[in-house]
């Protein structure tokens, strides 16, 4: 099998000058690894879920700092809209935990990845709907671009690991850099082991 290789947030260095883009272009990646992690087994397949799970992460991590409070303010409805969306998020997060938790060879890993990808499919969906189609028609380019800029800053300073509770611009920035450096250290340490 050739190896593929899904690029990870900002790996691509495709110019982020629209923040619709640059969320619909990291939705496309992450159908990709989910792809991957099923296709793949034993390391590889560990390989790629930390990925997805990396990518998730951080993604998420964006859209509930910049998104998300974008879409409360501008969006007619834009509060209704964006509870669903973070209960939709909260339910993703439970569920990454908890696949965390599990060996990727393990009989439950592929049931609870089916689960989250359903999930993570429908969710991508009411935000490509509700979210981006009013950012794309009520932002002008300099928006647009201002908008990325932020998605990217706020990817930078993310955890790398799903945070269930946290799915709130005011719960991120107070844990967003301390989860951070503490993924961030746990995936030294398992690189270090060779866990990586």
């Amino acid at each position: 099998m050739p190896e593929t290789h899904t690029p990870q947030a900002g790996d691509d260095r495709a110019a982020d000058d629209d923040v619709v883009a640059l969320l619909m272009r990291q939705h496309g990646d992450i159908r990709n690894l989910f792809d991957e992690v099923e296709q793949s087994r034993g390391e590889e397949r560990r390989e790629a879920f930390r990925r997805l799970v990396r990518l998730l992460a951080v993604h998420e991590t964006a859209e509930e700092e910049v998104v998300h409070p974008f879409a409360r303010r501008t969006l007619p409805g834009g509060e209704q809209v964006v509870e669903d969306r973070l209960a939709e998020e909260r339910a993703a997060k439970e569920t990454l935990a908890a696949l965390d938790e599990l060996d990727t060879d393990d009989p439950k890993f592929m049931l609870q990845l089916m689960k989250l990808r359903k999930d993570v499919q429908e969710h991508a969906r009411a935000e490509e709907r509700y979210e981006f189609t009013h950012i794309r028609r009520s932002t002008d380019a300099g928006g647009l671009a201002t908008l990325a800029k932020a998605v990217k800053a706020a990817e930078a300073m993310a955890p790398t690991r799903p945070h269930p509770g946290v799915e709130s611009g005011a719960a991120n920035v107070a844990l967003g850099p301390v989860a951070a450096l503490v993924d961030r250290t746990k995936d030294a340490v398992r690189k270090a082991m060779g866990k990586d």
